[in-house]
């Protein structure tokens, strides 16, 4: 097991990136700013990503929508690319080598699972959750190793970001191990139309 002094400083070097970049089609407005239990997902997101990380940024290309937040914003270098686009521009512009990257729309952050997530990073490019055929992409940890793959990916016309990882050196956190501190993996629901967010019981 990795010393907790070990753990904590490598946090202390991770920036955690709070994705909204999205535009929201399928909710039909900004659902980073809709509310659960009267909470906004994105304040939700803010709130767990700050016990965790002493430096938070979120990439969006709405950074007026934000502002209220007090946190560094970055916009897309390169428009229109999807997430791909987001997790290149954060890895460029922040001055940690590693990122921890989240989703806006993802309620039920588990702080516990986010810390071994990083625990289990030393000497990969790329730590992600693998659920069977599923692979999120979007609550993940990358290096600026990444950076040059990205790159050739994007001048290549590829912006499947699952296509990163076969090219770089990644850690997969599988189901079984991810249900030792998310037995329910909540962490991975994630909010695309307001029903969604009705059927969670709001």
């Amino acid at each position: 097991m990795t010393d907790s002094n070990q753990i904590n400083s490598r946090i202390e070097n991770v920036t955690g990136v709070i994705l909204v970049g999205g535009k929201s089609s399928r909710f039909g407005s900004n659902k980073a700013l809709a509310e659960m239990d009267g909470i906004r997902l994105i304040d939700r997101a803010t709130r767990t990503m700050g016990r965790i990380f002493s430096n938070i940024v979120l990439s969006s290309n709405t950074p007026e929508e934000y502002l209220y937040l007090n946190l560094p914003i970055y916009e897309d270098l390169i428009k229109d690319l999807g997430p791909i686009g987001g997790i290149y521009t954060a890895l460029k512009s922040i001055t940690d080598n590693t990122a921890f990257f989240v989703a806006c729309d993802m309620p039920f952050l588990n702080e516990k699972l986010i810390r071994h997530m990083i625990e289990a990073s030393a000497d990969y490019d790329v730590v992600v959750p693998r659920m069977d055929w599923k692979i999120e992409a979007l609550h993940s940890l990358y290096t600026k190793n990444c950076i040059p793959v990205i790159e050739k990916s994007i001048s290549s016309n590829d912006y499947k970001t699952m296509n990163i990882f076969k090219k770089v050196n990644t850690r997969y956190i599988d189901e079984e191990e991810l249900k030792i501190f998310d037995p329910d993996l909540q962490s991975f629901i994630n909010v695309n139309r307001p029903q969604e967010l009705r059927d969670l019981g709001i």
